[in-house]
């Protein structure tokens, strides 16, 4: 049941009405390893980092059952940078920096040992790159997630296109699936979406949850009411890491699982935003974790008399 998990490992610097950071360890890989971690081991990791990466970062992330194997270390040149401002409504930002350094020209190389892996999450990163990976995978994952963004739908269509064909899920926010379906109703988006390739389509809504789309059938997931939100980087690739990391340790890709899968990412997307970067996904245990997964079902769950 090993997970692959493909993307960036990063430095970020964060404004939020409430705070900010200094620069802190981010990128969707590590926030989908640290998620998924609490569900799976191993997850074997496939980034570029430059000499200035934290090594006591990536010990904890091998302490947590991290593999690093597919992890490149460029010792003379820097890491991703991203910095950013949110917005009050913490649902829309501005991005003031953005160094690619390391990841200008990453080339992944899916290691030898990882070739068995059943799943395969495939974080935010060009398109190109990640073809690159499934083209490197000698044999079909059970499951392969796909994480995108508008930034890729507006410069690499083409290439999009072509790994869309590839995988069985995609991951995607409210205003992401509009852009790509150019269909302002989310029923209709999905139809769209899901005939470019994707079996099943997850559409992530922020503060107001998540649908899973599957044919005709959809689930909607809710968010868990919070009383602060810090931060809400990296919340997107957290969710992505609690439900492919569900869905590995249990081996099951039906759609009812699936369901299962969505509230499990959401508890751990809930967990990411109560503090900056990765520092509460990092102290998050499994009895905490099981404990927030039972406050969703709570949210759902009820019984109700039909009237005459």
């Amino acid at each position: 049941m090993a997970l692959i998990v493909v993307g960036s490992m990063a430095f970020d610097q964060i404004e939020t009405p409430f705070g900010r950071s200094d620069r802190i360890v981010g990128g969707a890989a590590t926030y989908i390893a640290w998620s998924a971690s609490n569900f799976v081991h191993p997850v074997r990791q496939i980034s570029v980092v430059g000499g200035d990466f934290p090594q006591a970062e990536l010990d904890a992330l091998a302490a947590r059952g991290v593999d690093l194997e597919g992890v490149q270390v460029q010792k003379d040149r820097k890491s991703f940078f991203w910095s950013g401002r949110y917005h009050m409504d913490m649902n829309s930002r501005d991005t003031l920096e953005t160094q690619l350094n390391v990841l200008e020209d990453f080339n992944p190389v899916v290691p030898e040992r990882y070739q068995d892996s059943e799943f395969l999450m495939l974080g935010n990163l060009a398109p190109a790159v990640q073809l690159s990976v499934i083209r490197q995978m000698r044999r079909k994952p059970r499951l392969t997630v796909l994480d995108t963004m508008n930034f890729w739908m507006e410069t690499a269509m083409s290439d999009l296109e072509k790994v869309l064909h590839e995988v069985d899920v995609l991951l995607i926010n409210d205003s992401e699936a509009r852009q790509l379906s150019a269909q302002y109703s989310l029923i209709r988006a999905a139809r769209e979406i899901m005939k470019m390739g994707p079996r099943y389509l997850v559409i992530k809504k922020g503060e107001h949850g998540a649908l899973l789309f599957y044919q005709d059938q959809v689930f909607v997931a809710p968010a868990l009411p919070l009383e602060e939100v810090f931060d809400p980087t990296g919340a997107g690739d957290t969710f992505a890491g609690g439900f492919i990391g569900y869905l590995a340790r249990t081996r099951n890709t039906s759609f009812e699982n699936m369901k299962s899968g969505v509230i499990a990412g959401s508890a751990m997307a809930s967990f990411c935003v109560e503090k900056f970067g990765t520092l509460r996904i990092q102290e998050v245990g499994k009895e905490e974790v099981h404990s927030r997964i039972r406050q969703f079902i709570d949210l759902v769950n009820f019984d109700i008399n039909l009237l005459d």
